[in-house]
């Protein structure tokens, strides 16, 4: 079923929830209102000769206008959804002088009800009792026990009284319940967005973590080759050979290669639904950090390996993953703001406890020389908390130091 024919099947008021206008009435609208018309015109042909044989009380002008108020009442029908408590007041007076309003005060009960708070349903219904009720116990015909006419005309109001209740309530429940559902439609949304936004970073961290340490390589070598090549241009140096060109291209070349397939990794493990944890990505173990700092000594940059770590010892996926990412970020940073100084990489720890992962480098010139306040190590700041560690960078004793403290669970 589209939705079209289900909004034509509820009322204008939950209908709209769905787009239709609620001043357009639905075929559920539009039948509920022939329904209740016929009632009232049924109830409108039996007392329009009203009062009852016997009854003598009741004036004659009050008997000739009687059938032409109740036609009247049954008419304003029409305007009840847009104006219930209006037509409740005026009908008051028509069922003064006219018994032929009954069926549409019904009618008007059962709407105020419905559409209406129950006090204000309520105080309609007790004044049409009185009124009707009056005219009852007054124009009582023969033969008919006073306590039947009491049961009678409660029955009259009552009975819509309580059925419009049942029907507010139950409307106000499916209008709960959507409230409840929009709400979780644009909480799930509005997680759909963080989730969308969380991968985003996630990617240019990654891309960060392996574009940054590759590039600078290729930046290194690069210089080298270009300064070499203008010293030998102006004479205050020995041209490069053809090998040694050939070795600085192949050097360049390689890191170049790796750059492109290591950014391939990061996209096609970002694109998993497995990517969802910190540290995601082309995952390095501990034992491949030796390869990092080989690569970085290539490029001229002095390194030295202090590892207190046991050999067969592992930490989790995630840890390692973050430790090696501390030490890239290290290398890099101090590769760019402090060429030429020796760096000191140490790595510590052991099951159970806490693996201490730092990158030193002394200061140059005097100044704080690794830079503290890059994207590199804002990046590095989230994946070390995700994983439970902490991360310390700054200047001590004219060095900068970078320490990760990471939690090593058996």
């Amino acid at each position: 079923m589209t939705a079209r024919p289900r909004r034509l099947l509820v009322p204008a008021e939950l209908a709209a929830f769905d787009g239709w206008p609620a001043a357009r009435r639905t075929v559920r609208d539009w039948t509920a209102d022939a329904v209740l018309f016929g009632f009232s015109a049924v109830l409108w042909v039996e007392n329009r000769d009203f009062p009852p044989e016997g009854v003598a009380f009741v004036p004659g002008w009050m008997v000739t206008v009687n059938p032409w108020v109740g036609a009247l009442a049954c008419l304003a029908l029409w305007w009840r959804r847009r104006l219930p408590v209006l037509l409740a007041v005026a009908m008051v007076p028509a069922l003064l002088v006219s018994g032929s309003a009954l069926g549409a005060a019904m009618v008007i009960t059962l709407t105020v009800a419905v559409h209406r708070p129950w006090p204000r349903a309520a105080t309609v219904t007790a004044a049409y009792l009185v009124v009707v009720g009056h005219y009852a116990l007054l124009g009582r015909p023969p033969g008919v026990e006073r306590p039947v006419i009491v049961a009678t005309t409660l029955l009259l109001f009552v009975v819509p009284f309580c059925l419009g209740t049942a029907v507010r309530a139950r409307r106000l429940l499916v209008v709960s319940l959507w409230h409840d559902a929009e709400v979780q439609r644009r909480e799930h949304l509005l997680g759909v967005k963080e989730a969308r936004r969380a991968e985003r970073e996630r990617l240019a961290r990654e891309m960060h973590d392996v574009l940054a340490h590759r590039i600078s390589l290729l930046s290194v070598h690069a210089g080298a080759l270009a300064y070499r090549t203008a010293r030998a241009a102006s004479g205050a140096g020995p041209p490069l050979g053809p090998a040694e060109v050939g070795q600085a291209a192949e050097v360049i070349q390689d890191n170049a290669r790796r750059a492109v397939d290591e950014l391939a990794e990061v996209l096609a493990v970002l694109r998993s639904d497995e990517a969802t944890t910190a540290g995601s990505g082309p995952h390095h173990r501990l034992a491949d950090i030796p390869a990092l700092l080989a690569e970085a000594e290539a490029a001229g940059q002095r390194v030295l390996l202090r590892a207190g770590v046991e050999a067969d010892a592992s930490p989790p996926r995630h840890v390692e993953q973050v430790a090696y990412r501390v030490v890239q970020e290290g290398l890099t940073n101090a590769r760019k703001h402090a060429p030429g100084v020796p760096v000191t990489v140490r790595i510590e720890g052991e099951p159970g406890g806490v693996l201490t992962v730092s990158v030193e480098n002394p200061l140059r010139g005097g100044r704080d020389s690794a830079g503290t306040g890059g994207n590199g190590l804002a990046g590095l700041a989230e994946r070390v908390a995700l994983t439970g560690g902490t991360l310390e960078h700054g200047r001590l004793d004219r060095s900068f130091r970078l320490i990760a403290r990471l939690p090593w669970q058996t």
